[in-house]
């Protein structure tokens, strides 16, 4: 696929002075939003820690990995509903207002987890039903939030503000599960949940802070009339619908974090330390385009600049596809013993996997900033709530398709094939959706 030399990402002239670090003038220039960047981090690196001490939670009591899994499906069905309803109540109502309400659910939610917890009791189906009400409450303070955006900064620095929410995604990702091994391992599962109930004290600094940010515009009465408007909305709006496909294809064909523990059982080697190595790469990736970002702002041609993403997010999972079939074809033994890696393998699987991460950051940056700069301030709670269901459903439905290819034993083919239908969907959709091509930051049409 080529992009012609006019027509590519390239900087205006102004931009020559940008630096190639992230730009934080968001952080300089609202006050609010730095109380609320902050505040969500601290937030989401405690949530990132309650996932992973859940899952540890449920296992130990199971000892099933099929019990494990049941605590993300027991979440979807709720989590989309309430996606989309929490962006209805966001272009309803006073979108602190409802921050800060579904911020209090949440947390109470995960002090719920940690009483639970120290009471000793052994039934599993609190902690799923726990979990549950955790995660929609948090995802309904995820819309609500980044509803909230672009009425606290200019709209030129919407991209700097999407990528320090890449550098806040990363540091989530990384540090989070890190800390709750640690915690888990030193002070016990109890004690972890406690210690985020504790963090989680953040988001209302954060939030409560803010200044009242009421829905512009005409508002609609909360309930079926309101969804079905925001669905609509999606007919006239092109360019919006052209990158939710997008994301759409990348997160279902290109998400091949169910193969990471029969990678490092029978192809890499390394057991669950490999299984870590890979799964952090992509958070790597993911923090180190958030800090080398400050170019990214300059762009215009913002559409294109979620194609290139997906493009390149799609050519590395190929890589990663192929890394895996050259391991699978040197016929190497290896074992879950970490002496017996297949170091070159294990090193070019998380280059590639960081590269991903990279990449999806960049479609992410541009595709936020679309929405946010674009869609009228009246609907963009449900726009922000479609999304959400899109972010949160394409994965899920991606590792049903890995599941079900896997069946194969053949681990190189999911990632190979999902790879190149990526590619193929990114250059029909450039070819078809005209005015993506031609969608200009500095005349943003949805």
């Amino acid at each position: 696929m080529r992009f012609s030399s006019e027509a590519t990402i390239t900087a205006p002239r102004a931009s020559l002075t940008r630096g190639h670090l992230v730009d934080l003038a968001p952080l300089r220039e609202s006050p609010a939003f730095a109380r609320m960047w902050v505040g969500g981090t601290i937030t989401g690196i405690g949530s990132q820690m309650t996932i992973l001490a859940v899952g540890l939670d449920v296992y130990d009591r199971t000892q099933s990995t099929l019990a494990v899994s049941y605590v993300a499906a027991f979440a979807l069905v709720p989590m989309v509903v309430f996606g989309l309803y929490g962006g209805v109540l966001a272009d309803s109502f006073d979108r602190r207002i409802v921050a800060l309400l579904s911020a209090i659910v949440a947390w109470g939610s995960t002090a719920g987890l940690a009483v639970y917890s120290w009471s000793g009791a052994e039934p599993v189906l609190p902690l799923y039903l726990l979990i549950t009400v955790n995660t929609v409450a948090a995802t309904m303070v995820g819309v609500a939030r980044q509803a909230i955006v672009p009425r606290l900064i200019r709209r030129e620095l919407l991209p700097a503000a999407g990528a320090l929410g890449g550098i806040s995604g990363g540091l989530m990702l990384t540090v989070g599960p890190a800390l709750a091994g640690v915690l888990v391992a030193s002070v016990g599962i109890s004690w972890t949940y406690t210690i985020d109930t504790f963090l989680f004290i953040a988001a209302f600094f954060g939030l409560y802070t803010l200044p009242s940010v009421k829905p512009e515009g005409e508002v609609l009465k909360p309930g079926l009339r309101s969804v079905v408007e925001g669905i609509r909305f999606m007919r006239v709006a092109p360019n919006i619908r052209a990158s939710f496909l997008l994301d759409i294809f990348a997160m279902t064909f290109g998400n091949p974090r169910v193969l990471f523990p029969a990678i490092g059982a029978l192809l890499i080697g390394g057991g669950a330390i490999t299984v870590g190595v890979l799964t952090s790469a992509i958070a790597v990736g993911v923090l180190g385009l958030g800090l080398l970002s400050g170019r990214l702002g300059a762009v215009r041609r913002q559409g294109l600049g979620v194609i290139a993403g997906v493009v390149a997010y799609g050519a590395t999972i190929i890589g990663f596809g192929v890394v895996l079939l050259l391991a699978a074809l040197s016929g190497e033994p290896v074992s879950e013993s970490w002496s017996s890696v297949n170091w070159p393998a294990l090193i070019a699987a998380s280059v590639l996997l960081a590269l991903s991460g990279a990449a999806d950051s960049v479609s992410m940056i541009y595709r936020n900033t679309m929405l946010q700069a674009s869609v009228p301030d009246a609907m963009r709670g449900r726009l922000q709530g479609l999304f959400t269901v899109v972010v949160t459903g394409g994965p899920r439905v991606g590792d049903l398709y890995v599941g079900v290819l896997s069946i194969t034993a053949l681990l190189w083919f999911p990632p190979l094939l999902g790879g190149l239908v990526i590619v193929v969907a990114a250059a029909v959709i450039l070819r078809v959706q005209r005015t993506l091509r031609e969608y200009d930051a500095e005349d943003p049409r949805p």
